[in-house]
């Protein structure tokens, strides 16, 4: 359900990007303005930023080897970071670079009628974008709040494709709020504000978007929901009585690894720890499908304070 939503939205917000891209260029050919610019640029690093995506997806899928025995699962993490910095760079410096030109040296609009056909156009497609990563988000947000969904989703495609798409609908607003305000007032500097608007915005969502696949490329740990579930199911009160400590980092998006020392009692057998660390890896797997990589650990209980609870 996670990698086949998350494609789906991508190809949606790729087929929207490269549409408005060049329909953006034109209306900037007849008008002028530097937000139709701007945003025709923005357009166009959304588009790469999908392909950079697509290809992360693919790579991400290749069999684990000696070279990288746990798998390539993080290159849809690295990919997705790459994703920011176009985002920072080629979106948002430009923008702000065009927005301060056009202030300091403004133009007037002209053929506005063709920039406003095109922003609303945009709209339109932006929003059918942005409700298919909604629709598709919904399936994993499982109650909690946008804000807490971005920040907590190990599926990167999906918060990259939301707030790209949140961005550019909030950027085609100030494009059409910075044209508008240069055609009724004659002032080609309106043009500029919006320009700078557009930019500022992209820099805010590229810092966002590079601090949340940061912390997962350096080794995000469950969340405490699974965390919680994995140490109950590890513990069946009979041969597994406690769980000393516990560890788990994302491998991957879909793909968590566990390693767990457990306590078991002190004379039972090699066979029946055995058994018992057997039946612990399927009861973790049935509680958390994403534990997919198990390592424990059996030791014996001993006389003393018990370590300080861990998270994750």
């Amino acid at each position: 359900m996670s990698a086949e939503g998350s494609t789906k939205a991508v190809m949606a917000a790729l087929g929207a990007n490269m549409g408005i891209a060049v329909s953006k260029f034109v209306a900037y050919a007849f008008t002028g303005s530097a937000s139709m610019l701007a945003e025709g640029v923005h357009s166009v690093a959304d588009s790469g930023n999908q392909v950079l995506l697509l290809i992360g997806g693919k790579q991400a899928r290749k069999k684990a080897d000696t070279e990288h025995p746990f798998g390539y699962g993080r290159e849809r993490f690295v990919y997705a970071f790459i994703v920011s910095v176009v985002l920072f760079s080629v979106g948002g410096l430009f923008a702000l670079y065009e927005g301060w030109h056009k202030v300091m040296h403004p133009e007037k609009v002209d053929k506005w009628y063709w920039a406003v056909g095109v922003l609303l156009f945009a709209i339109v497609m932006e929003g059918m974008s942005f409700r298919t990563a909604v629709r598709e988000s919904n399936h994993l947000r499982e109650g909690s709040s946008w804000l807490g969904f971005i920040r907590r989703a190990t599926t990167p495609e999906l918060p990259v494709v939301l707030l790209e798409d949140s961005g550019a609908l909030v950027g085609l607003c100030f494009a059409l709020f910075g044209v508008g305000m240069a055609v009724i007032t004659g002032n080609g500097r309106w043009d500029g504000v919006g320009t700078l608007g557009i930019g500022a915005l992209l820099v805010c969502i590229a810092v966002l978007l590079a601090v949340e696949m940061k912390s997962l490329l350096v080794g995000e740990g469950a969340g405490k929901h699974d965390v919680a579930a994995i140490r109950a199911a590890a513990v069946d009160g009979d041969t597994v009585t406690d769980v000393i400590h516990l560890r788990t980092m994302y491998l991957g998006p879909e793909e968590l690894l566990v390693a767990m020392k457990i306590a078991v009692q002190h004379d039972d057998s090699a066979a029946e720890v055995a058994k018992a660390i057997d039946a612990a890896e399927a009861r973790i797997r049935d509680a958390v499908p994403e534990a997919r990589m198990i390592y424990l650990e059996p030791d014996v209980r001993r006389p003393g304070p018990l370590p300080a609870p861990t998270t994750g």
